[in-house]
């Protein structure tokens, strides 16, 4: 009998060992000397495994696989239906806006839009949210827990883009408070519309609006309003636009309806811009002004000198044109005049007159000289028969050599100067004589050196004095 017993403990560690060397780190039998001093209680094997090797086997639970996490076991999300709004089947929510507008980056004239980034708070009271607190401290929490409860759904107005910034998390903030007040905020940037009138341009003042309304909400379920009137609204004192000049923002509300859903409360950011005018001073007004000048000094330059008027009022015209197209160039094509449209084309007519004023006084000058061309030989024919016979022979033979050998040109002066010859001999000068002919300023240079600088200040007086 004790030989049998010894056999079996003998192959019980032997299973035992096989056992350990194949699970590393597993537990090891006990020997036979302790498998003598087990109680006769002990099984037909005769080992039993130690209370360490059972609690090694028996695996811990998994603290990922949780249901409930403490945030939820003390705010009972799990305990109510936020997919309906608080208080449902009652009287409207009533959810408060305050705005804080970090930067006004960009306005656009082309694609009639700003862009602006800011702060946008809402208030309400969910009591489901409600928790027992010694403190009376409020919780708070990231986007995560959003998605879990019942948020406003609010949305911009006429918006083209937006987003909600997600460096390095995104930018969502849920504070909870005991009795169930809930403050939820987000950073936010929106491209939103802006129809702008820009009939004064760049001279002109603009308006532009960001509305904010709930998209599912009517007013009998959600009112939403400003929590502090016109002081939800406040802005950076840095903000600042390289050409606007922001003078003021403010708030209103008003009701919106919508023919298939009904009424809802809208929220109104306007905010008030005027234009710097100084650029445009610098880039179009001063250059038009320059070749608006330029175009008049050909009035002092002899009206003779076709080589040197020409090119000038050519080329104003053309810097004028080139000045208009630039301008329009990085404007919207619109169906009404602008402010500057009106200053650019009356310069650019002013500069083309110019050149309309010297062809009209080229034309005008050769009519004349050609008419007291032909009477001063009228004239020299009645005075010749007059003179002495020799003078007069002499004065019809050249006439005639000239007439048949060199034009008429050069007959004309040759009778010019035997007439002044003949004019020295019987001692009288003649009324209309040659030098009276060239006239080194034309009377249309004449007026124009005051009509046109008179009437382009008198312009300019008007138009500062109605778009300023």
């Amino acid at each position: 009998m004790h030989t049998d017993v010894l056999l079996l403990a003998l192959l019980a560690a032997a299973v035992g060992g096989a056992w350990g060397r194949s699970r590393p780190g597993g537990p090891q039998l006990e020997t036979h000397s302790r498998l003598r001093s087990r109680s006769p209680a002990s099984p037909a094997w005769g080992f039993t495994p130690t209370r360490r090797a059972v609690s090694i086997y028996k695996s811990g639970p998994d603290a990922t696989k949780t249901s409930v996490t403490k945030t939820d076991q003390l705010l009972r999300i799990n305990d109510h239906d936020f997919t309906m709004r608080p208080g449902f089947g009652g009287p409207a929510v009533p959810v408060g806006v305050d705005v804080q507008v970090e930067s006004l980056d960009t306005i656009s004239e082309v694609d009639m839009d700003f862009t602006i980034t800011l702060y946008l708070r809402h208030y309400w009271k969910d009591k489901r949210l409600s928790f027992p607190s010694s403190t009376n401290q409020s919780m708070t929490f990231d986007g995560r827990l959003v998605k879990k409860i019942w948020v406003p759904d609010l949305f911009f107005v006429h918006s083209k883009r937006s987003f909600i910034h997600d460096t390095t998390t995104d930018n969502i903030m849920l504070r909870v408070f005991p009795d169930g007040k809930v403050l939820y905020s987000l950073r936010v940037t929106v491209t939103s519309m802006c129809s702008m009138d820009l009939s004064c341009f760049p001279l002109d003042t603009q308006t532009c609006s960001l509305e904010i309304e709930s998209y599912a909400y009517t007013d009998d379920d959600l009112m939403l309003y400003w929590k502090e009137g016109n002081e939800s609204l406040n802005t950076d004192d840095r903000i600042s636009l390289s050409q606007f000049l922001i003078q003021e923002f403010q708030t209103t509300s008003k009701l919106a309806f919508y023919s298939s859903t009904g009424w809802y409360n809208r929220l109104y950011i306007n905010f008030t811009l005027r234009r710097h005018i100084f650029f445009f001073l610098l880039q179009t007004y001063f250059p038009a002004t320059l070749m608006v000048m330029l175009s008049w000094v050909s009035f002092w330059i002899d009206r003779r000198a076709v080589p040197a008027r020409v090119p000038l009022g050519i080329t104003t015209v053309l810097t004028m044109s080139t000045i208009i197209t630039g301008v329009n160039a990085s404007m919207p094509r619109v169906s009404y005049i602008k402010a500057v449209d009106i200053y650019l084309w009356v310069s650019f007519v002013f500069v083309f007159l110019s050149v309309i004023e010297y062809a009209a006084v080229n034309y005008l000058s050769t009519r004349q000289e050609r008419r007291e061309r032909d009477l001063r030989e009228r004239e020299l024919r009645e005075r010749l028969p007059c003179t002495c016979e020799t003078s007069y022979s002499e004065a019809l033979s050249y006439g005639v050599m000239t007439s048949l050998g060199n034009g008429a040109k050069r007959r004309e002066t040759t009778l010019l100067q035997l007439a002044m010859e003949s004019d020295q001999v019987t001692g009288h000068v003649t009324s209309s004589g040659y030098e009276s002919t060239w006239i080194d300023t034309h009377a249309i240079d004449s007026y124009s050196r005051v009509l046109f600088p008179g009437s382009y200040v008198l312009f300019n007086v008007v138009y500062w004095s109605v778009y300023s």
